[in-house]
């Protein structure tokens, strides 16, 4: 080949390299790097991410601000569902049939209790909504010996942990079996000595069932008040205690995206 044919065609590759037609080969190198033909730090660090487990690459064309669309291809990195195997699978089906049995009644929730939250059961607290169309429950948490301290009066231990209990089991009973209910804040305040039953009188401050249908992760903040149950027919309840609690509630999907995102 004569070195004028070499320099046309070479000419009409490049013209055709503009054109976006044809690509250009890489010619030898001869030893030496050429900078034209180099791979850049940007596209090495994605080959590596792109080799990551549970990340894929995606070509899609700029867009512009006045709404049109660039012909200048742009690679994309978007996560993917990892393979879940069967016992993954099995576990999460598992845990979703006793979240829900869990809520069932009172028999189910002592037998889930009993396993899952020993003091819940031997406590033997129980909650029970006053007015569905209302944020107001009361739980009931009985004068029994595991309660009491030394001197036949409520533990303060007592009254303090099954203060959280009620009010994440109410958070828990509003919300459902689809999400997760954690105490991230309580402020407990005793006021007197408790020497009966203890009633829970439990307020939300928030709408739960609206916050519930924005589908994403937030707080709630409870109120209770603690009353002494009253011994006799015609006497008050007396106050004992008041309780702030703040707990966070966070869509069971949003762990599973979370454990997507670090690439299980």
């Amino acid at each position: 080949m004569s070195p004028a044919d070499f320099q046309s065609r070479r000419e009409r590759a490049l013209k055709a390299q503009q054109d976006g037609k044809v690509p250009l080969r890489n010619e030898p190198q001869d030893g030496v790097m050429n900078p034209t033909n180099a791979m850049t730090a940007e596209d090495a660090m994605d080959d590596m991410a792109l080799g990551a487990p549970g990340v894929t690459s995606e070509t899609v064309h700029a867009a512009h601000d006045d709404g049109g669309v660039s012909g200048t291809p742009v690679k994309v990195r978007r996560p993917t569902r990892p393979a879940r195997n069967f016992f993954e699978r099995t576990y999460d089906k598992i845990e979703a049939f006793i979240s829900k049995l869990s809520m069932r009644d009172n028999f189910w929730n002592s037998i889930c209790s009993l396993i899952w939250l020993p003091l819940a059961f031997f406590s033997g607290i129980r909650l029970k909504e006053m007015d569905a169309n209302t944020f107001v429950a009361r739980a009931v948490l009985p004068f029994r010996r595991f309660n009491r301290n030394w001197y036949r009066a409520m533990a303060g231990g007592a009254l303090l942990a099954n203060s959280e209990i009620a009010g994440g089991s109410y958070v828990f009973g509003i919300c459902g079996a689809d999400y997760t209910v954690v105490c991230k804040h309580l402020d407990y305040k005793f006021l007197r000595p408790c020497l009966g039953p203890a009633v829970y009188r439990i307020r939300a401050r928030e709408d739960v069932k609206s916050l519930r249908a924005a589908g994403t992760e937030f707080n709630i903040t409870v109120d209770m008040d603690i009353l002494q149950q009253a011994s006799r027919v015609g006497e008050k309840d007396k106050r004992v205690g008041q309780c702030v609690c703040t707990f966070h509630v966070t869509p069971k999907a949003h762990h599973q995206a979370k454990r997507l995102r670090k690439g299980r």
